[in-house]
């Protein structure tokens, strides 16, 4: 049965099967992932596009909420070879459009040679070529969702208690959960705070770490968190994950860039400069960090491209990553980079430890 539509930028219309009905644009993208469909699904950053899984089942281990990274599916749609009844019932619940039956190859080809591209969406008993189309056109480039950070952000700050050893300000910009729980399983309480947080807030709190979140979108439409890492850097420890990353860089006077089709899967690479020793890595993400800046320096890259990694300085205290190390269901072989960013606040408490 053909009863849905992506239309791609470019002209050509996809066919396929409804599997949860309705429409959506968004940027088209893809992931390697062959477990986790439940994270992805679930990641905040995948806000505002339609995710493609190239692998060909999505759904053989079921649905399980205790696995998800927020309360909502993501994506605007999904896009896969085939999906199960649970995954597409969930889908239908959450009115994330979705469609299978299509070859995923073609369309994994197709955004790695032309890069990641708007689409629209159309699925259902009488979805047409048209409605697909008119999605398409009414589709914005991604550095063009200004305030995709009030859609994926607390609007108010939320504590997460640990046992009080260290107290973390997470400034969320589309925040995984599990980074909340990677940070309060070391003993951390976590106040998650809206991505427009100003400068007054944070120094009422006073933390030992500020930690900057993964994310969707264009770094650059987060000036706020930017201008959080430029007013405390050199006086309270920085972190950053994925989005994080890029925030530091920009606000220390390093350079961002989008990529053509951006790192998401399971299976990234990475090699530290130092140690040699690489790792594998979970990513999500289509903006890279292009120039690091005079202020930091950086350690790891990624084997396939040389894209930067990791990020640090000594001086100002500040530890990135672009990868994951928090993810479900792994890898979790950078599980460690928590317990060096609270070694950063254990070094700025010690002091007043007795």
């Amino acid at each position: 049965m053909t009863d849905a539509y992506v239309a791609i930028e470019g002209g050509h219309v996809l066919t396929g099967r409804a599997r949860a009905p309705g429409t959506a644009r968004g940027e088209l993208v893809f992931t390697t992932a062959y477990t986790g469909y439940e994270e992805s699904l679930t990641d905040p950053s995948y806000a505002e596009q339609v995710l493609t899984f190239s692998y060909p089942l999505i759904g053989n281990y079921g649905v399980r909420d205790e696995r998800f990274e927020s309360a909502d599916v993501q994506p605007t749609a999904v896009v896969a070879r085939e999906l199960t009844d649970d995954v597409a019932e969930w889908l239908t619940e959450e009115g994330v459009p979705a469609i299978d039956h299509l070859d995923t190859r073609d369309v994994v080809t197709e955004v790695r040679e032309e890069g990641a591209m708007q689409c629209g969406i159309a699925a259902g008993p009488d979805a047409t070529p048209e409605d697909a189309r008119a999605e398409l056109d009414r589709c914005k480039a991604m550095s063009d969702h200004v305030d995709i950070g009030a859609a994926v952000s607390v609007t108010e700050p939320t504590v997460h208690e640990g046992d009080g050893r260290y107290d973390v300000a997470l400034v969320d910009c589309g925040a995984k959960g599990s980074i909340v729980s990677s940070l309060v399983e070391r003993g951390a309480d976590v106040t998650v705070l809206p991505y427009d947080t100003t400068a007054t807030t944070v120094a009422e709190l006073d933390p030992d770490v500020l930690f900057v979140s993964n994310g969707p979108g264009d770094p650059e439409n987060f000036g706020a968190a930017q201008e959080l890492v430029g007013e405390f850097a050199g006086e309270v420890p920085i972190a950053g994950i994925c989005l994080g990353q890029q925030i530091v860089a920009s606000a220390l006077g390093g350079r961002t860039e989008k990529m053509t089709f951006g790192h998401r899967g399971v299976n990234q690479p990475v090699r530290d400069l130092e140690t040699g020793q690489v790792v594998m890595t979970t990513q999500n993400h289509g903006y890279t960090v292009a120039e690091p800046g005079d202020d930091l320096d950086v350690t790891q890259v990624n084997v396939n491209d040389d894209t930067p990694e990791g990020l640090e300085s000594d001086a100002l205290d500040v530890l990135t990553r672009q990868y994951h190390p928090e993810a479900n269901p792994g890898p979790h072989d950078s599980l460690g980079f928590f317990d060096d960013v609270l070694g950063m606040a254990e070094a700025r408490v010690a002091p007043t430890a007795d």
